[in-house]
């Protein structure tokens, strides 16, 4: 269990940030889509079955680094969600995602299946919500880095969009039986995910429980919305051993055109060097933290701005000092900390634009910018699509900066343009 002394000093800073900011959006209307944490949502009964099902193909070029030479990219991914209702107050729902990569991902089959989620769900009295199954929880309304989202880590088995809100949406379940009971302004979840594997797959094929099940885990939420402009959630998690954490999200309207976002964890667990090392190392207690703003012009021009902090990467003096004696474990390093979807540096940044008919009707503009303020790497990523009612198709363009002792630097193509087309049936 955690440490009285610990949990009183975490309550302490969580009550802080909730006083700030606070947590998702329990309710319909206008300001509380703005409010919304990200977490799993709450379904309503439904009266028929659901079906979403797109093919998608995109081709491209990428440059490597040091004039090595261009690459030929080319993915093809069916995407598959159903969901149908199979008696009063009962639900099925399935989602899956198969993607066929060329050059594959690094330490990935060129053929992958991600099995998302596959549960049964019940509803009683619309107040009381059981989900049993491999579900996808997500919880923090960052959008780049969540650091109280405590089932993302090695849920993410491909990535075919730098887009980090595709990320949340692609990846892996956790298997669980999850439990939820609502009132009118706030709710209460616990989550129990049992071990079911030892460790994660290299089978592209494989259902890859030993990535999302691989320890007993447990995680308790309580979300409280104290207005229509102030919601807060908070959050207690612990898996088997001495590892365990608490988190806060919060988000507040601050007008109509400005929404305020934080989320923070404190918690006990190794560092991300020791991960990568796979060493019995002691564990450390250390906080994570992302907070920012959203700015809404005109009703379809979105900005955000995002600071990101992981007190368990390695400080800028130290991540440099490890690509100078072994490049080949800082390579592993910031692998380590993407399959975890944490940051490898503690201080980083996101820039998120988002521009709806950007000039014509259904073009939409997506771009992202991010920087490692511990090396002064950088990455940027941008995306035209334009969707008709059953077709989309979209330009990406993606460049970083940084020389190879950099985490950006890592990655082996430094610049691409990518051609995605979609069909939706």
């Amino acid at each position: 269990m955690i440490l009285g002394t610990f949990a009183r000093h975490v309550l302490l800073s969580t009550l802080v940030m909730v006083g700030f900011a606070a947590a998702p959006a329990l309710a319909g209307g206008p300001d509380d889509e703005a409010l919304s944490l990200g977490s799993a949502p709450v379904q309503s009964p439904q009266t028929g079955s659901e079906l979403r099902l797109f093919v998608e193909g995109a081709i491209g070029i990428g440059e490597l680094h040091d004039n090595a030479g261009n690459q030929f990219l080319r993915r093809v991914s069916i995407d598959f969600r159903y969901l149908a209702p199979l008696a009063p107050g009962w639900r099925a729902v399935f989602s899956d995602r198969l993607d066929a990569i060329k050059p594959p991902d690094l330490g990935a089959d060129t053929v992958t299946n991600s099995l998302r989620e596959a549960y049964l769900s019940w509803q009683a009295g619309g107040s009381t919500l059981v989900d049993v199954g491999r579900v996808n929880l997500r919880y923090g309304p960052g959008y780049g880095y969540n650091p109280t989202d405590f089932f993302r880590d090695n849920s993410l088995r491909t990535i075919t969009s730098l887009d980090p809100l595709t990320w949340r949406e692609n990846r892996l379940g956790t298997v669980v039986i999850h439990g939820q009971h609502l009132w009118k302004d706030g709710s209460v979840s616990l989550a129990f995910s049992p071990r079911l594997d030892d460790a994660p797959s290299q089978n592209g094929l494989n259902p890859d429980l030993g990535a999302t099940n691989n320890r007993n885990r447990g995680l308790l939420v309580l979300s409280t919305r104290f207005s229509e402009r102030l919601s807060g959630q908070l959050l207690a998690y612990e898996e088997s051993g001495p590892q365990a954490g608490v988190g806060a999200s919060g988000t507040v309207l601050v007008s109509d055109a400005i929404t305020a976002f934080v989320e923070g964890m404190r918690g006990r667990e190794p560092s991300v060097l020791s991960r990568t090392l796979g060493a019995a190392q002691p564990l450390m207690t250390r906080n994570r933290l992302a907070a920012g703003l959203t700015v809404t012009v005109a009703g379809s021009l979105s900005l955000t701005g995002e600071y990101e902090y992981n007190g368990f990467a390695l400080a800028a003096a130290d991540f440099a000092a490890l690509g100078r004696s072994q490049p080949s474990l800082q390579t592993a390093y910031v692998q380590t900390a993407l399959q975890r979807q944490d940051l490898a540096s503690r201080h980083a940044w996101l820039v998120y634009v988002t521009q709806k008919d950007l000039g014509l009707k259904n073009l939409n503009l997506t771009a992202l910018a991010r920087f490692n303020a511990g090396d002064n790497s950088w990455l940027g990523w941008v995306e035209l699509r334009h969707h008709w009612d059953q077709f989309d198709l979209a330009l990406q363009l993606q460049q970083q900066g940084g020389d190879d002792a950099t985490a950006y630097g890592k990655i082996p193509v430094w610049r691409s343009g990518r051609l995605v087309a979609s069909y939706f049936f």
